[in-house]
């Protein structure tokens, strides 16, 4: 099993960003996902998208994120 936090909590609290598709991303968050049953890897969240791996740690895809405006 990843250890997330010896993974991505530099990311978190220091200067570097993922870099997707060329361009910058800060990291907003990470954690484990599962389909109700058992786990079936991590997301890790930036600026624009989720990320999803799975347990090997194997990029599967992204989703972009969309961003809710209040008016």
């Amino acid at each position: 099993m990843i250890a997330l936090d010896q993974t991505y909590e530099s990311y978190l609290k220091g200067h570097k960003k993922f870099r997707i598709d060329g361009i910058e991303e800060r990291v907003r968050g990470y954690g484990w996902h599962c389909d109700g049953n058992e786990l079936k890897g991590h997301y890790v969240n930036t600026t624009n998208y989720k990320l999803i791996y799975d347990m090997e740690g194997k990029f599967v895809c992204k989703e972009k994120i969309s961003h809710m405006v209040n008016i």
